[in-house]
């Protein structure tokens, strides 16, 4: 079973920077896929980022070019930098493995925007 534990929202001001990381737990394959979702008040669940087998990453045009994922595959973490954010950031971020045709997730951590 995997567990997935992620850390380090909180509230910032627009313009801001903030670190989220997700620390997996269980069987980890450097196979597996890691990355970040995030869902705001009233909207869908959107991608965010992936980074991939041999760190290929993607971003979704709303982040690209402000945040940048990492991994760690010794430690099983994977990381989000997010700079000059912005209030539409605002969602809960959730970090997800996926392997095959299944995801796991964790319980999400709250990124507020507001000055």
């Amino acid at each position: 079973q995997v567990q997935l534990v992620e850390s380090g929202g909180g509230l910032v001001q627009p313009g801001g920077s903030l670190r989220l990381s997700c620390a997996a737990s269980g069987i980890i394959f450097s196979s597996d896929a890691m990355g970040w979702y995030r869902q705001a008040p009233g909207k869908q669940r959107e991608l965010v980022s992936t980074i991939r087998t041999g760190g290929i990453t993607n971003y979704s045009d709303s982040v690209k070019g402000r945040f940048t994922i990492s991994r760690d595959n010794a430690k099983n973490t994977v990381a989000l930098q997010m700079n000059s954010l912005k209030p539409e950031d605002t969602a809960v971020y959730y970090c997800y493995l996926r392997r095959g045709l299944v995801n796991y997730w964790g319980q999400g951590t709250q990124v507020t925007v507001s000055s």
